[in-house]
């Protein structure tokens, strides 16, 4: 089972505290990975290392990365860390919801800056880290975590987030054209229904009509995607790039 085995690589999560991001954080270190979390807030931090720390090596660095020089910061704060860096995850995100009518131009700028111009500024800064990684077999990878409502019209008004994730998709595609030369591969997760903060409120009040329009009939658990970004990060994935694999179910490609 070596093809998954991710003993001795770095990675990144942004927005590793909580969600999803904790979900992969937890995946990558039982893998084997060392793992460096990070997210605005010092204390949730502290808190996400302490929870996660049985399982491996996690380091927290806090970082707004909806900011550009905070995504500079962070990638030459690991840069003093470490030499190199095989995985980075570029999960960190915010939602909005509005009527069409209502829906305000800072719901844009919060939004973009943070689901779409992030993912971007952080690749950047991180990519010469991510080529010390690289070998010919083994590319060095990043993951963006966009979602189902980048790949289809979402039911709430959250206009800023789908256009943003769908945004995601299509950036993933551009960096695995640019990076791809340079031995980085750059996939995409689209993330269904999952029990996180973001979605908290979502599920109950129609979790059990999400989970039953489903083919799979159910929520997703921490193991599936903590299983896609293990494969996507290992020698299992090597040869995957441009890729967008969502993790719902079966709804984003069924209904």
């Amino acid at each position: 089972m070596d093809l998954f085995d991710l003993t001795g690589k770095v990675a990144v999560v942004t927005g590793g505290t909580r969600g999803i991001g904790l979900m992969m954080a937890r995946g990558l270190l039982q893998a084997g990975a060392s793992v460096y979390i990070s997210s605005r807030k010092a204390e949730a931090g502290e808190e996400a290392v302490a929870e996660l720390s049985e399982h491996g090596r996690v380091v927290s660095i806090p970082a707004d990365v909806s900011i550009e020089a905070e995504c500079v910061r962070l990638a030459e704060e690991v840069g003093r860390r470490e030499e190199r860096l095989h995985v980075l995850v570029n999960n960190a995100g915010a939602t909005w919801g509005a009527p069409f009518e209502e829906f305000p131009a800072s719901a844009w700028d919060k939004v973009l800056d943070l689901n779409l111009k992030a993912p971007f500024f952080l690749t950047r800064a991180f990519t010469p880290l991510l080529e010390a990684a690289a070998t010919p077999d083994d590319p060095a990878r990043v993951v963006n975590v966009g979602s189902i409502d980048g790949l289809h019209a979402p039911a709430l008004p959250t206009y800023s987030y789908s256009a943003s994730k769908a945004g995601v998709h299509h950036l993933t595609r551009v960096l695995a054209k640019e990076l791809g030369p340079r031995g980085i591969t750059v996939n995409a997760v689209a993330p269904g229904p999952f029990e996180s903060k973001m979605m908290a409120a979502t599920l109950a009040a129609h979790g059990e009509e999400i989970a039953a329009s489903a083919p799979l009939k159910r929520i997703g658990r921490p193991d599936d995607m903590a299983g896609v970004v293990v494969y996507l990060s290992s020698r299992a994935g090597a040869y995957v790039t441009g890729a967008v694999i969502p993790v719902d179910g079966g709804r984003a490609t069924t209904l």
